[in-house]
């Protein structure tokens, strides 16, 4: 069996596909069962976040494998396979376990470091493990995840490389002020109280904000987070709760809203924020003329299509996919990987030839500049265009930060004056210029020491049923003999009875001690799964007696992880 995880995150696919794309709770939990039911995967969990949409399963056929994962992906998420392929991404065996790790430690969030996607593969864990779908695989592998991204976080300063979006949005929406300067005095209003909004109305609380004000559509949430918030210590904030119906009204009151619902449909329309605007300037709101185009435009699709002649034959299967890409041949064997390369370098794409034309270019245009050079004295400079003076937009009087997947905001509020809007879609723009930290190379090398520990673990982990099956079989021959020796010596005492027995225990565990050793340091190297193989076929072990000892393992790993579902 081999991990493989197929996805989309904002890496990937544009906030419009990703919105669509988007999971409920319900839906996660319809996945999670049918991908365990399909043929292919034998385990599977879900990581559904605000920018990621990842189904990780245990695969018995890596192409089977993609093309069933993809299609569930597409079923219920509501977008077309067709659609949804060019934003796809595949992982395979140790890729897959890299780009987990990776997440882990917040080095492919949005906000690089952010610490709150560890919240979220914990609670995907958590799911997998209730519905039964996470077996000895996943839980070793997220469990070691949430480890992983938690020394991450303790012994380097990736905390310094980002914050969390929430964090992150607010000093968006404050233009670079200082937030806590900017959001002191202020009215907040927080929509929904899961655990995004209840982060971001207490990070507003430490700002120094006035009062928050918790609209949710069960009052029990609502009013538990307003309590919390009131008897924070360190804080002096007015908190209470509000109906979803009082949300128009408390819009005309507050300064800040941040909204993160699990609605599927907008919470506030461009209507709603026009009249709230309306109220408190007691003008009609405009359209500004320079404001952000909120119509999302869809990334190029990143698939070459049918490849002819390609050895690894992903056409059928995995139709739309990149046969190009790493991700496509990550984990195929070095033979396998060698055809594809020639494949690559010979075939329908001649790379050389692309590369002799840029060269000639280049001559080209290297000669030119040095003739005008030669006559003038001087290369001609070429000045960037001058920048277009726009109009200056009114200063804001209603800050809204959308966190919501899908939106919860309309993105037409961009277009109205008096009004700043940060989104999901903004972030990702502003989060790709922010400075990386000197911490995020000293998190990458983590990330790669504990990948090869874990795939060495595995390995060692996959021939260990068959050393315990030897040693089983070893002591069912040495009981088997000294019940022969005592029917030929009946008279044989205790004493003289039990050191024979020892002795040859002793001689049979020496014999066996050197090779078991030895193929589990092997086992554990790349390229070792074929020393259990070898120890069964030399030793003439039964295949049941193995399988036997995998199955009590399994057994004792459940009954272990259903005792403890606390923080890895």
């Amino acid at each position: 069996m081999s991990l493989l995880v197929v996805g989309l995150s904002h890496r990937s696919a544009p906030v419009s596909v990703l919105e669509r794309a988007a999971l409920s709770t319900d839906a996660q939990v319809k996945l999670l069962q049918d991908t365990v039911a399909a043929e292919p995967a034998t385990e599977a969990a879900v990581l559904a976040t605000c920018n990621r949409i990842e189904l990780y399963a245990d695969v018995d056929k890596f192409h089977a494998g993609v093309a069933e994962l993809s299609t569930l992906l597409a079923q219920h998420s509501g977008v077309g396979l067709e659609e949804l392929t060019p934003y796809l991404y595949v992982h395979y065996e140790d890729r897959a376990v890299h780009h987990l790790f990776s997440v882990a430690c917040g080095l492919d969030s949005m906000v690089v470091g952010e610490g709150q996607i560890l919240g979220q593969i914990k609670d995907s864990l958590a799911r997998a493990q209730d519905l039964h779908s996470a077996g000895r695989l996943l839980n070793d592998l997220f469990q070691q995840a949430l480890r992983v991204g938690k020394r991450a976080h303790s012994e380097t300063g990736i905390d310094r490389a980002g914050q969390s979006l929430v964090t992150f949005g607010l000093e968006q929406l404050s233009a670079r002020e200082d937030v806590q300067d900017w959001a002191r005095g202020k009215k907040a209003l927080v929509v929904g109280a899961g655990s995004m909004s209840s982060l971001a109305a207490a990070t507003l609380a430490r700002a120094g904000v006035a009062e928050i004000v918790v609209a949710n559509r069960t009052a029990e949430r609502g009013e538990r987070l307003a309590q919390i918030l009131s008897g924070a210590d360190g804080t002096d904030v007015a908190a209470r709760a509000v109906p979803m119906d009082a949300v128009p009204g408390e819009l005309t009151r507050a300064d800040v809203v941040v909204s993160c619902t699990g609605a599927a449909g907008l919470v506030l329309p461009a209507e709603a924020v026009a009249t709230a605007v309306e109220g408190r300037t007691g003008a009609p709101v405009a359209v500004a003329e320079n404001a952000v185009d909120a119509e999302v435009r869809p990334l190029p699709p990143t698939s070459v299509g049918t490849e002819e002649g390609c050895p690894l034959d992903l056409a059928a299967p995995q139709q739309g996919f990149s046969v190009m890409g790493e991700a496509a041949v990550a984990g195929m064997d070095a033979a396998t990987l060698e055809q594809h390369a020639a494949w690559v370098d010979n075939g329908t794409v001649d790379r050389r030839e692309a590369a002799r034309t840029a060269t000639e270019a280049d001559a080209e245009l290297i000669t030119a500049l040095a003739a005008t050079a030669a006559t003038v004295g001087r290369i001609p400079e070429r000045r960037r265009p001058e920048p277009v003076a726009e109009p200056p937009r009114p200063a804001p009087v209603l800050f809204l930060l959308d966190l919501a997947m899908p939106r919860d905001i309309d993105p037409a509020v961009h277009r109205l004056t008096g009004v700043r809007l940060v989104d999901i879609e903004s972030l990702a723009d502003a989060s790709a210029d922010a400075p990386m930290a000197a911490d995020v190379d000293q998190v990458r090398r983590i990330v790669a020491d504990e990948v090869a520990a874990f795939g060495a673990a595995l390995r060692a982990a996959h021939i260990t049923p068959t050393v315990v099956a030897l040693r089983a079989m070893a002591a069912d021959v040495v009981a088997g003999e000294i019940a022969r020796l005592e029917g030929r010596l009946p008279g044989l005492d205790e004493k003289h009875r039990g050191e024979i027995t020892q002795t040859v225990k002793r001689v049979v565990d020496k014999l066996l001690h050197a090779p078991t050793v030895r193929v589990k340091q092997l086992a554990a190297e790349p390229g070792g799964a074929g020393y259990a193989d070898a120890l069964r076929t030399l030793f003439d072990l039964d295949q049941e007696a193995v399988a036997a000892v995998s199955r009590a393992e399994g057994a004792d790993d459940e009954s272990e992880n259903s005792k403890n579902r606390g923080p890895a």
